[in-house]
């Protein structure tokens, strides 16, 4: 008895062992070898129907190849945002106006105001929710990098969690596939502007740039206290991370619209 993992179509089964990102896995006619994960394995046994668990990619982009309640996981999806999920972005949104530095806005925008700038970013770039259960736990877009032609193959990335979802994996969750859409767009780079204290206090920490680095984006510029919050003077940062090639000429951006 065997199943297929979404992922790459990796032959999963009674025995079937992902290392280094190698599958075997024994079915009646034999030993089959199965294809790579991508390079990502995990050492976890996959012994269907009795044990199973997701290798990494899967468990990284919150995918399940089984039915919930054989897996034993939450249900976790992403998805694309529609405008009904604004009340509820508009409140993850909120925490962070009001008690944290990770936004420099100060006052939370009406509900009309949020409900334009999503419909704005949706006319262009992907816009996405992720759920656990049924419930948005947080979400993640792009935006035009500075705004001229000359920069289209450039984008800016903004992502929220609930305050209760975070350190979860969902953000790397969100952030895996909002960069995977971004590229089926032919965008090239990527960047994130990030408040940056000189030490970590109740408002700010230095977790976000961390966050960014930990996916493989790198600091390419600072600006010192140029961000006032709080009665306090805070950092900016600016992080890069480059997802394709720059060949000349370019082809045209594809908007996510039309994907």
């Amino acid at each position: 008895l065997a199943t297929v993992c979404r992922v790459a179509g990796n032959l999963v089964g009674a025995g079937a062992v992902f290392a280094g990102g190698e599958a075997t896995a024994k079915t009646k006619a034999g030993i089959t070898q199965a294809r790579s994960c991508d390079g990502y394995g995990t050492d976890a046994l996959f012994v269907y129907p009795v044990l199973v668990r997701r290798c990494r990619l899967c468990y990284n982009r919150g995918w399940n190849f089984l039915p919930k309640e054989r897996a034993g996981m939450d249900e976790v999806q992403v998805r694309r945002a529609t405008l009904d999920d604004a009340p509820r972005l508009l409140e993850i949104y909120a925490y962070y106006v009001e008690r944290t530095v990770i936004t420099f806005e100060y006052e939370v925008p009406t509900f009309a105001e949020f409900r334009r700038r999503m419909q704005h970013t949706m006319q262009r770039y992907p816009y996405l929710v992720i759920e656990r259960d049924g419930v948005v736990q947080g979400y993640a877009y792009a935006g035009a990098f500075v705004g001229r032609a000359a920069y289209d193959w450039s984008c800016e990335l903004t992502i929220y969690l609930d305050a209760n979802a975070r350190g979860g994996g969902l953000g790397r969750r969100l952030y895996t596939a909002l960069e995977e859409a971004l590229g089926a767009m032919g965008i090239r780079n990527l960047y994130a502007c990030i408040g940056y204290p000189d030490r970590d206090d109740e408002y700010l920490t230095q977790n976000s740039a961390r966050f960014h680095a930990h996916l493989g984006f790198e600091q390419v510029g600072l600006f010192h206290n140029c961000g006032f919050k709080f009665d306090r003077w805070y950092h900016m940062i600016w992080m890069e991370k480059i997802i394709g090639d720059h060949p000349s000429p370019c082809p045209a951006i594809t908007p996510y619209t039309a994907l």
